[in-house]
């Protein structure tokens, strides 16, 4: 079987996948949360002339020169609007965030000023609109604040609930269940015999799942049967997506395929021209996705990042993949085979704002110390030529 190209197997993946529905969550469940539609305000913001700093509310013509002295009248503070009119001749002390009093036009600082009892002398002259922060200044009723396709951050969230939003809609999270297969593992804490292994690969996909936006069912180790790969199927017949890593090439004891063909899932096994991570399968079952990772943990995650994300923004309502990154390499890099190569490496930013790529010397995919290390993936195309260090690269940041 000829190798698939990388862009073609994610095109695979992605054919046909829609946003999911959306739904309606409270803004303390919302941060991470994609939105689905636009997000208008519903009142204006500051609803009111407010003030701006501490000092004193007053009309400019009564402080028109230094050294004016007016009358104090009384008190505006944040939540305590003062009640009545400003007279002519007097000032009102208000507070940061009150609204401006009936009558003043001005806000005269109270490093400004002199108190002398209820009598309250200015050093400078006024100017009308000084220190007010004006109605509707930030935004105003109706106008729209966030755009659908949104990931929302803290500083979204602080915008949604100054607009007074209680809830946002968001596209339900895509649903991941995740089993792995491999009579050689154990699980994390367990007594692994002298022919066995830790597993990580199930609780490093559920995390880069998670980190992704996707709500994970970890199924843990399926014993290497036909029946127990089976009864693992049945049980993520409700998720979005479902991730199996190891057991789908053909050995005498990868029964994934035949197990996910028995539970009704159309499967499609390739060999991808990529370096780490050859072996991968796709399927579907109705809506459902299948996707087969490789049993090595370092390839897993390579594929992780190269198929499953795009797909889990795509479900989220999001582009495939943010715009492209580069670097530049500081070291030679040899001319490339007939497979795209990932190659690990340390990431630095220069002080000239550019980034430097140091390809580590080892490129084992067994490696997971060296890949934790790595701040991208240099790609490498297929057939590439040898490049000298100093070359503009294009990297695949490494974000999870």
């Amino acid at each position: 079987m000829a190798l698939l190209p990388v862009a073609d197997a994610l095109a695979r993946v992605l054919d046909g996948a829609k946003p999911l529905a959306a739904e309606t969550v409270r803004l303390d469940r919302a941060p991470g949360r994609v939105l689905a539609a636009p997000l208008s305000a519903i009142r204006d913001q500051p609803p009111f002339q407010a003030s701006a700093m501490d000092g004193y509310a007053l009309r400019a013509e009564d402080a028109a020169d230094p050294g004016a002295t007016l009358i104090l009248q009384g008190l505006a503070a944040a939540g305590h609007a003062f009640r009545g009119r400003l007279k002519p001749g007097h000032c009102i002390r208000i507070l940061t965030g009150a609204p401006l009093p009936a009558g003043a036009d001005t806000i005269l600082i109270q490093e400004d000023s002199t108190a002398d009892g209820n009598r309250i002398t200015f050093t400078v002259a006024a100017r009308t609109g000084l220190n007010i922060r004006p109605r509707g200044g930030d935004f105003k009723r109706g106008e729209a604040l966030l755009s659908p396709g949104t990931r929302l951050n803290a500083r979204d969230l602080a915008v949604a609930a100054s607009a007074n939003r209680a809830t946002v809609p968001v596209r339900k999270r895509p649903v991941v269940a995740i089993f792995v297969t491999g009579d050689e593992l154990v699980a994390p804490g367990g007594r692994p015999r002298p022919d066995q292994i830790i597993s990580s690969n199930a609780h490093a996909v559920a995390a880069f799942a998670e980190q992704w936006g996707a709500s994970v069912i970890n199924l843990g180790i399926i014993a290497d049967t036909p029946r127990a790969i089976r009864a693992a199927i049945r049980k993520a017949r409700a998720a979005d997506i479902l991730i199996t890593t190891g057991g789908v090439s053909v050995g005498d004891l990868d029964h994934t395929p035949a197990a996910l063909k028995a539970e009704g899932v159309t499967i499609d096994v390739w060999k991808i021209a990529m370096r780490p991570g050859k072996p991968f399968l796709f399927g579907r079952r109705g809506r459902q996705r299948v996707l087969g990772l490789p049993g090595n943990p370092v390839s897993a995650l390579v594929c992780a990042r190269l198929f499953l994300a795009p797909l889990l923004r795509v479900l989220q309502g999001l582009a495939p993949e943010d715009a492209p990154a580069t670097a530049i390499t500081t070291a030679t890099l040899p001319a490339n085979q007939q497979r795209q190569d990932y190659m690990r490496a340390r990431l630095e930013v220069a002080a000239d704002g550019r980034r430097r790529a140091s390809p580590f010397t080892a490129q084992d995919s067994s490696q997971q110390r060296l890949f934790r290390e790595a701040g991208c993936l240099i790609i490498r195309p297929p057939h590439a030529e040898a490049l000298p260090a100093g070359t503009e690269v294009p990297v695949l940041l490494l974000d999870f």
